[in-house]
């Protein structure tokens, strides 16, 4: 059928329909159509732009390092990182034994307006935070935490914000919200 679906995945579900034995919820509680499957994942901490579809072809297109596909993450951290530190995540590194592809990382000034956090994030009055985009070309296991840790600011709560050249935040979808994409907005994702 050839059906693209943008879904605003919020925290606390996991990015398939079948249970692991964890608390989370699953993709099967809000109603999708048959037959569709979610184009990658986000654990079940982030939350943000997911992408499902019938056509499993899709998935290599859309996430094979290769082809250059960008998709951009919004990471609050622990502290404010430096310029030296922001040229570590751009240069790569080194994360389970394999360097990360360079990405691009600016810090977001002002911080993004995202709908609250259910449960919300915790505050540390002693410990200020900051909200960072990375732009990446790849999507290894829990990389964008591992990175932030790994230079010193651990994430404290992360958002898929844009796969190419679309944009959460273009679709209105509230957390927990999904569409059918339009013919335009597939052409905005390069298919």
């Amino acid at each position: 059928m050839r059906m693209l679906i943008a879904f605003h995945k919020p925290f606390g579900v996991l990015s398939q329909f079948t249970p692991d034995g964890s608390p989370w919820r699953t993709l099967k509680a809000f109603g999708f159509p048959p037959r569709v499957y979610p184009i990658g994942r986000l654990d079940a901490e982030s939350e943000g732009l997911l992408l499902l579809s019938d056509e499993a072809v899709w998935t290599d297109t859309l996430l094979n390092p290769q082809a250059g596909h960008t998709r951009e993450y919004w990471v609050q951290i622990e502290r404010i990182p430096d310029e030296i530190t922001l040229d570590k995540l751009r240069a790569g590194l080194v994360i389970q034994g394999e360097k990360t592809r360079p990405c691009r990382a600016r810090i977001l000034s002002p911080a993004p307006a995202l709908p609250p956090r259910d449960p919300p994030v915790r505050f540390r009055k002693n410990v200020p935070d900051c909200w960072i985009a990375l732009e990446l070309t790849q999507g290894r296991n829990r990389q964008v935490r591992r990175m932030t840790a790994s230079v010193g600011h651990p994430t404290i709560r992360l958002l898929r914000a844009r796969m190419g050249d679309l944009w959460l935040s273009d679709l209105g979808l509230q957390p927990g919200n999904w569409l059918v994409l339009t013919k335009d907005q597939m052409t905005r994702l390069g298919l």
